[in-house]
């Protein structure tokens, strides 16, 4: 009887083993998967949002400067009618000619200003600044950097430099002593 009863207890501690359903743990599984899915399901929308917004920043980058090739290609045009307008002259009829181009490149200017072109016109003596400007000669001077000369504008599309203010800037003369040192060595044996 003994037996009977230990084979019972043993199929009862066996049953409650068993009580645990298989279909439970189909359903933790299932419910991990849902989980994982879900999880990548909201990692993907994420990087498609920003991959959209990348592409609204890009359009809108390209819409505003959409003109720069154009402006870049028209630049010597440009300051070809600057180099000839710096100049005076003193014949008449050149001058009435000079006042044509004038009101041509005038004209250019401000269909250019309507689309965002600005020029760039560094004032005289003062500091060379290297973010709008690009420094094509020097010359002897007081002071380092100083803009002497105004040789072409520079051009600016909204915020972005098209091409820099084209400037001869001044530089201080230094004595080198080892020239000085050879220039009277020579003297000397000559």
């Amino acid at each position: 009887m003994k037996d009977k009863k230990e084979k019972k207890l043993d199929k009862e501690k066996v049953s409650e083993e068993e009580a645990v359903d298989p279909r439970d743990e189909r359903i933790a599984a299932l419910e991990q998967e849902v989980a994982m899915w879900k999880e990548k399901t909201y990692r993907t929308v994420a990087d498609f949002d920003n991959l959209r917004k990348s592409y609204e920043k890009d359009h809108q980058q390209m819409v505003k400067y959409r003109g720069q090739p154009f402006i870049e290609k028209l630049i010597p045009t440009l300051d070809t009618f600057y180099l000839v307008l710096k100049n005076e002259v003193e014949d008449p009829s050149l001058k009435a000619y000079l006042q044509g181009f004038n009101m041509i490149y005038t004209s250019m200017l401000q269909a250019l200003e309507s689309e965002g072109v600005s020029q760039i016109f560094p004032k005289l003596n003062c500091e060379f600044d290297p973010t709008n400007m690009q420094a094509i000669d020097t010359v002897e001077g007081e002071k380092d950097n100083i803009v002497v000369e105004l040789s072409k504008p520079g051009y600016m599309l909204r915020d972005r430099l098209v091409r820099p203010a084209m400037v001869v800037v001044s530089k201080v003369k230094k004595e080198d002593e080892t020239s000085d040192e050879s220039n009277e060595e020579q003297q000397n044996q000559a």
